[in-house]
């Protein structure tokens, strides 16, 4: 330690011999400032990643739980606890992402009319899934939803997130709450049998909520129907966030060919939300989990058609665009979570520092050079004009006295400067030409003398 200690002074010492103490001092001050700036990238921009994030994944049971719930094992592999918050679903979802007291990072909110909702402080990282509206009635066949008035609806619970589409939806055809309409609601365990028992008429069901096979034992129940939107592409028209679907004929019984006939649903899609200031290497994390749970075939959607960058009213993320656009970012599709954190880290401060430094290291000597040549070309103009002034007019040796006692001053005047070693040639040269000045008075009266 003693010795390398000793080393670092012996060259400070010499660097001060060549250049001078101040020009060492400024680019020593120079590299610790870069030091000080990268660190400050390090701790303001790029701290770690964090170990663990919250997701709301909605009622137990439900598509969101079980899907917050493979997200959560995938993510786990990469060493990242998920924390798994019980939710009533989408709408709910929204709100304590919104709520700044809420402690949650992400969750899956199905798209809808956001007017006058807060927004700022989200973003999505894309739509995961579309979620079908799916409304199953007992009786003659319906070709509009107006044919629903005045009958018994089960539109879901207030808030949820099928409860506000199909209030939406109604609300378009003249359906209001209050009026000749009821609208009512079973507990999510009895759904499927307040129809079969006759305790409602229609039943709204988002595609979240209703598997393949209670789709075909409803559909295997005599009298009982699955409406088919044939004004789906207006709907998608008037409302922008929805999407038209098509269940196709025999999708879910092929031997009873159920249904008998293309079946047109609409469907807002589902957007994994997350707030501003979710890491961007979770981001990625998520968006790589997305991929592998929602990116799979199904009724209602090809093979990696999801996680897409489909925009509505949240804006994506700029680390969702890069992710949609490029892939995952290198360090992390490269090497373990970890690693990569530390590396991503590392590459914060070394930025700052070599963006820095290199312009820097460029630019120092030259202005030392500048500064040291401005103690010295002053003095050349001092000189010239005492030469002009010399050889304007004959010279006679009293004239002469006084000019090489000018010359003098300058001469001891320069002596008193202080330059660098590795500038001794500026400083030589000027007091070169101080002598061939002097030599030249000198000549010019014994010249004139001799005449």
């Amino acid at each position: 330690m003693v010795s390398a200690k000793n080393f670092l002074l012996r060259v400070i010492a010499k660097l001060n011999q060549l250049l001078g103490t101040k020009i060492v001092v400024s680019m020593f001050g120079l590299v610790m400032l870069s030091v000080v700036l990268g660190l400050g990238a390090f701790l303001f921009f790029n701290s770690a990643a964090p170990t663990s994030l919250t997701m709301l994944g909605g009622e137990v049971g439900s598509a969101y739980r079980k899907n917050a719930e493979k997200y959560q094992k995938i993510l786990g592999k990469q060493g990242i606890k998920v924390n798994i918050v019980y939710s009533d679903g989408s709408s709910d979802n929204l709100a304590k992402l919104i709520d700044p007291k809420v402690d949650v990072d992400v969750g899956f909110v199905q798209g809808g009319d956001l007017t006058g909702v807060n927004i700022s402080n989200l973003v999505s990282l894309g739509s995961v899934s579309y979620q079908p509206l799916m409304i199953f009635y007992r009786g003659d066949i319906k070709a509009l939803l107006s044919d629903f008035e005045g009958m018994r609806l089960d539109i879901g619970e207030a808030g949820s997130g099928t409860y506000s589409l199909s209030l939406a939806l109604l609300k378009a055809n003249g359906i209001e709450v209050g009026g000749k309409t009821k609208f009512v609601h079973a507990p999510a365990a009895d759904l499927i049998n307040s129809l079969l028992d006759d305790r409602v008429d229609a039943l709204f069901l988002m595609g979240d909520s209703v598997s393949s096979d209670v789709m075909r034992t409803l559909m295997h129940t005599p009298d009982i129907r699955l409406f088919s939107f044939i004004q789906a592409d207006a709907y998608t028209r008037r409302i922008k966030y929805l999407n038209k679907l098509t269940l196709p004929q025999g999708s879910l019984d092929f031997g009873k060919n159920l249904p008998d006939e293309d079946t047109y649903l609409v469907a807002p899609t589902v957007e994994l939300i997350a707030r501003k200031n979710l890491h961007p290497a979770l981001s990625d994390l998520l968006l790589e989990a997305a991929k592998e749970v929602h990116g799979g075939a199904g009724l209602f959607r090809k093979r990696g058609e999801f996680p897409a960058a489909l925009q509505h009213e949240i804006p994506l993320s700029e680390q969702a665009l890069n992710y949609y656009q490029s892939g995952k970012s290198f360090l992390y599709d490269t090497f373990p979570f970890w690693l990569a954190s530390l590396m991503n880290r590392i590459i914060a401060v070394l930025v700052p520092i070599v963006l820095l430094l290199i312009p820097g290291m460029r630019i120092a000597p030259v202005l030392y050079r500048w500064r040291i040549q401005s103690r010295i070309y002053p003095w050349y103009s001092t000189l010239l004009e005492l030469e002009r002034e010399a050889f304007s007019v004959p010279l006679d040796e009293k004239r002469r006295d006084e000019l090489l006692h000018r010359l003098n001053h300058i001469e001891h005047a320069v002596n008193k400067i202080k330059i660098p070693a590795a500038f001794g040639d500026l400083f030589y040269g000027l007091r070169g030409h101080i002598v061939f000045v002097r030599d030249r008075l000198r000549s010019s009266v014994e010249s004139t003398g001799h005449s």
